[in-house]
């Protein structure tokens, strides 16, 4: 262990939408959205509040809490699937934003897995160099990549990021355990296109447009099972049982598919944080942004174990447990 989570942070937008603002731009009604997805309202980027925008102000709250000054940071890595540009990277955006002059930086691209992945990518580069601090950040302005005439999908996703200061500690507190999967035969049931390819030898066959597709039926069968066998597996893994762990933190997906989750777990309502009623699905940033919730509320305490799952396009999913 000794890889310990320093300090958090988040930013939404300032815009809300409810339900009731989407009754009038597209075919649904609020009592339709509440049944299938818990989702009342979620925060959509205005003028300006691009995804490393969003990005670089949950670095700077994490970063306060932490106590740590930005040319500490020696690596920013950004889980999203919606910067603003393809290059350079949102992480090289938030680098200049914050003034993290000795830091390098990427992006990884997991869909809603991209928190977790880059969680442990972080945790094995300060394993490797223990003088290391790394932010890691899940950011995303999805409202960009949707088709706003598609009620199946418009209505599920909001904008926002999470981050999390990563760095080393003598103590044994830290990363337990992790168990992340992909299956890329998958794809084609949650994806979305980048711009159309300018060389007609490799453009895509009617190309469909940039912005998300989803099977949602397909994708909720997929979801539920693969984060109940990736918790189920982490934990035999590590040898804890579930009635240890103190806080369960989900990718905030939907209700439905987070009510089977915790159903299938036998967990007890109370040691689930859920707040995708508040922002709905955020992606990469889904994570984070409860994380920071959870914690700033007083929800974790020093050496409660949480536990953290996913599910994105990829698929892309996977467990980690960390020993706050």
């Amino acid at each position: 262990m000794g890889r310990i989570i320093l300090g958090t942070g988040s930013s939404l937008p300032s815009k809300v939408v409810t339900n009731e603002d989407l009754e009038k731009i597209v075919d649904t009604t609020d009592e339709w959205i509440r049944t299938r997805t818990g989702i009342q309202q979620r925060h959509i980027s205005t003028t300006g509040e691009y995804t490393h925008v969003l990005a670089a102000r949950a670095a700077a709250n994490a970063l306060e809490m932490a106590g740590v000054a930005a040319e500490e940071i020696s690596l920013i890595i950004v889980g999203t699937i919606s910067s603003h540009m393809l290059m350079p990277s949102c992480a090289c955006f938030v680098q200049k934003e914050i003034g993290a002059q000795n830091a390098f930086a990427f992006d990884l691209n997991a869909a809603c897995s991209g928190f977790l992945y880059a969680l442990d990518l972080a945790d094995k580069y300060i394993h490797s160099d223990k003088e290391k601090k790394i932010l890691v950040i899940g950011a995303e302005t999805l409202s960009g990549r949707l088709n706003w005439e598609d009620r199946n999908t418009c209505i599920l996703f909001g904008d926002g990021a999470g981050a999390a200061v990563v760095g080393h500690s003598d103590s044994d507190r830290g990363f337990v355990g992790v168990n992340h999967f992909s299956d890329g035969n998958l794809w084609n049931l949650l994806y979305m296109h980048t711009a159309e390819s300018t060389n007609p030898d490799i453009k895509v066959k009617d190309w469909p447009g940039a912005h998300i597709f989803m099977e949602g039926r397909e994708v909720f069968k997929h979801a539920v099972k693969a984060m109940d066998d990736a918790v189920r597996g982490l934990m035999q893994k590590t040898g804890i049982g579930l009635e240890s762990v103190k806080l369960v933190i989900p990718h905030q997906a939907n209700i439905r598919i987070l009510n089977n989750l915790v159903e299938r777990l036998e967990l007890p309502a109370e040691k689930v944080f859920i707040n995708a009623q508040k922002y709905g699905n955020t992606s990469a940033a889904s994570i984070p942004i409860a994380l920071d919730e959870a914690n700033r509320d007083g929800r974790i305490e020093e050496n409660d174990l949480i536990l953290f799952c996913s599910f994105g396009g990829g698929f892309t999913w996977g467990a980690s447990l960390l020993k706050w």
